[in-house]
């Protein structure tokens, strides 16, 4: 019996993990730096990490609204220009474009292994 419960509860944690990969592949766009590149400059570039993790280093040009403070802070987002997204890996910007899109975002976009893997030009705070 215990057997068949921890089956269950595997098989429905795989079923949920499919069902977000393919609702987030649906939802937004991963992008390359390249791809990124140009088209961020067009749009809002939102850095969802940290303060402390933005303060060290960010994308030039880039606001930073943490994934904690999104909720809070979606006025500061508009629904009619694309959004870029980036955070350290590419969690939690992900993350954010699935908040987003239930919120009524459209073009949302993010970049592919995040901000670990930009080559682009970054501002630090001195």
């Amino acid at each position: 019996m215990e057997l068949w419960i921890l089956i269950g509860a595997v098989i429905a944690l795989i079923a949920f993990g499919l069902y977000r990969y393919f609702k987030s592949k649906k939802i937004m766009s991963t992008l390359t730096e390249e791809e990124f590149r140009q088209g961020y400059r067009k749009a809002q570039l939102i850095d969802v990490r940290e303060p402390k993790e933005f303060e060290g280093g960010h994308i030039l040009g880039a606001r930073n609204i943490p994934l904690s403070q999104m909720k809070n802070r979606l006025i500061e987002i508009r629904k009619d220009k694309p959004v870029y997204l980036y955070c350290q890996s590419g969690a939690r910007s992900t993350r954010a474009a699935m908040l987003l899109n239930k919120k009524g975002y459209q073009d949302l976009n993010v970049l592919q292994g995040g901000f670990k893997k930009w080559g682009g030009k970054i501002k630090t705070k001195k």
